[in-house]
């Protein structure tokens, strides 16, 4: 699609100017402007992602002028990402299922509320707010197919429209070279924002997350699909570490860890208190955008498909494991994870939750939990490996991984308490 065909979308949801006209005068209502309507001037439509970039999403770019009645008369601009079911029938199927797309629209329209409005409970009067990391969302509609034999069937949809960073001057990292120091530092701090919020909401209201939000990515269905993974992954690593010189013990840790792979991950993935909270569990690169000035690097954190109730540390070992260049990794993760503490503790103070008083977890429990994580983190990455395999960089950065997790004997099951 050309960025001229301004009046169609790929897949079986058009996008026309009707649609955004309705969709925007809902958004203005929910802002407290009841009554308005909307007349869309102009809008244009064009892929929001390149090719093959995403599966779990048919993903648009939609830029829309249009004016507000009644209102100022002054034309107002946005830039939008709607996310659409896949069009291609296997990977819808796969899709709704696992529920990815449910998850997501939940999270946006149920989790960030409910943290928005907690917050503005628990803050003193005229504190600052605790700015969530993520883009607005302007509309989400979700509808369950049905397979009634009294009628015919339906198919599910869903629809989720975001905004639309890069114009703002976000852009995504380069997976291939690895974040930079700042950017890992604003990732860390973005998602220690999220994981305090979650934790402060859990331990004010006194019960598991898990249970207000029942559609989180349960342990046991996450399980199965992780594990789906690393049996696809791990012959292809295999055969890929037989042609390096010097794996070999290596390789024989992770044979030897193979039986084990579903009972480590079940219980890694598992919630364990007191710091079970909301996870993105999908923490890498690519789902990460970035603003950096000469002021402040800035980051958004998008894809909430897999949102879990689990422990922190599995998202900042996934990132580190995945998306750090080596010497930056072995250098600043101790500083990085102080960093990360650090966030969390004062975001969750400002809350009336003292993490190290009230639940009794401390800054070295942290850096045991991330120890374990650790394994977790490069058993989903070898679920994911071709996307490291025939780059250079990326080769070498995980061969570097699985030989520092290697020699700090991380990859044996042992170090997971819990299956013993």
């Amino acid at each position: 699609m050309s960025d001229s065909e301004d009046e169609s979308s790929g897949g079986e949801w058009p996008v026309t100017g009707e649609w955004l006209e309705s969709m925007l005068a809902t958004y203005h209502q929910g802002q407290g402007e009841p009554r308005v309507s909307v007349a869309v001037d102009e809008f244009s439509v064009r892929p929001g992602c390149d090719a093959g970039e995403s599966v779990l999403s048919d993903i648009l770019a939609v830029n829309v002028e249009y004016h507000v009645t009644p209102g100022p008369p002054d034309m107002q601009t946005l830039d939008l990402i709607i996310k659409l079911l896949p069009h291609d029938p296997f990977s819808r199927y796969f899709v709704t299922e696992a529920q990815f797309d449910l998850r997501e629209i939940r999270f946006y329209t149920q989790v960030v509320p409910e943290l928005e409005q907690f917050q503005r409970q628990y803050l003193p009067k005229g504190a600052e707010p605790i700015e969530l990391p993520i883009p607005r969302c302007y509309h989400a509609l979700y509808t369950q197919g049905s397979n009634n034999p009294d009628s015919s069937p339906t198919a599910s949809e869903s629809v989720l429209v975001l905004e639309n960073l890069k114009p703002q001057g976000f852009s995504g990292a380069d997976f291939s070279r690895g974040l930079t120091l700042r950017q890992t530092e604003s990732a860390l701090e973005a998602v220690a924002r999220l994981h305090a919020l979650s934790l402060a909401l859990k331990v004010k209201e006194g019960r598991p997350l898990s249970e207000r939000y029942p559609f989180l990515f349960q342990t046991a269905r996450a399980t199965d699909s992780y594990q789906q993974l690393v049996e696809r992954g791990l012959p292809q690593l295999a055969r890929f570490l037989e042609r390096r010189p010097g794996m070999e013990a290596i390789l024989a840790c992770l044979v030897a860890l193979r039986p084990s792979t579903k009972e480590v991950i079940a219980a890694l993935l598992a919630p364990q208190e007191p710091l079970a909270l909301i996870t993105h569990t999908d923490f890498w690169c690519n789902n990460l955008l970035f603003r950096d000035d000469d002021i402040k690097c800035a980051c958004a954190v998008l894809d909430w498909q897999m949102v879990t109730y689990s422990r922190p540390t599995n998202d900042l070992a996934l990132l580190l494991v995945s998306s750090v260049p080596t010497e930056l990794r072995r250098r600043h993760t101790i500083d990085l994870l102080d960093g990360y503490w650090a966030t969390l503790t004062a975001t969750t103070l400002r809350l009336g939750v003292d993490v190290e008083g009230d639940l009794r977890y401390s800054r070295s429990q942290l850096a045991e939990d991330y120890r374990r994580s650790q394994l977790l983190a490069l058993l989903l990455c070898i679920g994911s490996v071709d996307v490291a395999l025939g780059d250079p960089l990326t080769e070498q950065r995980l061969l570097d991984v699985l030989q520092d997790l290697h020699q700090d004997g991380v990859l044996t099951p042992d170090i997971v308490p819990v299956i013993h």
